[in-house]
């Protein structure tokens, strides 16, 4: 009887140690599960690209910023100021353009065919004696003006104002001016009588003098009106009615621009610098 009751009892301690056997593998493969550190979770991402933070992949804005962009529209206050600035810059372009041309249009009108000219050839004395041509007006703009000395009111205001646009071009543009007082009475201003009249209003004025015939052709080529009578007595006291204008000329002795009564002193002197600066040759300056 013992041996057929011991073949049941070895079936039951073989099942009890099988299922023991595989209770322990499970808890021995948990274990090492939970040993192991977790990966990092991340998101799915297409193939070939590496895996980013999260703060680093987002582009997207803010809705407060989505917001304020669509609140300023495609300006921005930047792009209107600078929209400004470009718009005066053109238009200071322009302007000054504009102005250019005409005075350009001004000079070469005095030049071409059918236009009268005026200045020319002429010899006479300056308040020193010395005989002076043309040619020595050429190499620098000269400034014109043709009066005299017995002038009770005219002349001597001009001939100030004269002094005050040779100060103004001569601070920017020293020596590049000749003033130049061309009287219309040579029978009572000679040399001398220059002299001391031109010295009370600027000491670098010119004045030019000579015969009366002299002084004709001179006033004809300037296109200038002159009523002095061709006899007159010594002592004889007379009035010369005689144009108001200043004759700018070009360093090749080429009529400019005439500047009048309507000109003030400085914007006189603009014009006279800005056509100087439209010279495009090397003016003399001594």
């Amino acid at each position: 009887m013992m041996p057929q009751t011991g073949a049941p009892m070895r079936a039951v301690f073989n099942a009890l140690s099988k299922g023991a056997t595989q209770k322990c593998a499970r808890s021995m493969t948990t274990a090492c599960r939970a040993q192991q550190p977790r990966r990092p979770t991340t998101l799915c991402q297409p193939r070939g690209q590496l895996a980013q933070p999260l703060e680093q992949r987002r582009t997207f804005k803010t809705v407060e910023e989505a917001k304020s962009r669509y609140r300023s529209g495609p300006f921005s206050w930047k792009a209107g100021i600078l929209f400004v600035v470009t718009g005066a810059g053109l238009l200071y372009y322009f302007e000054r353009e504009k102005e250019r041309m005409r005075r350009k249009r001004i000079a070469e009108s005095q030049k071409g065919v059918g236009a009268p000219k005026v200045g020319g050839p002429f010899q006479l004395i300056d308040q020193d004696g010395k005989t002076v041509t043309e040619q020595d007006l050429k190499g620098r703009y000269s400034l014109v003006y043709f009066g005299f000395t017995h002038c009770p009111d005219i002349c001597p205001e001009e001939l100030d104002k004269m002094a005050r646009m040779f100060d103004v071009v001569q601070a920017e543009r020293p020596g590049g001016l000749v003033p130049v007082f061309v009287t219309c009475d040579p029978a009572r201003d000679g040399p001398k009588e220059l002299k001391e009249y031109l010295a009370e209003f600027h000491p670098g004025f010119m004045g030019l003098t000579g015969t009366y015939e002299q002084i004709k052709a001179m006033c004809k080529a300037y296109r200038v009106y002159f009523s002095t009578p061709k006899d007159v007595k010594p002592g004889t006291d007379y009035l010369v009615d005689h144009s108001i204008y200043f004759y700018l000329m070009d360093p090749e002795g080429d009529f400019v621009e005439a500047l009048g009564r309507q000109h003030s002193p400085d914007q006189a002197a603009k014009i006279i610098l800005e056509h100087m600066k439209d010279w495009r040759g090397v003016p003399k300056v001594n």
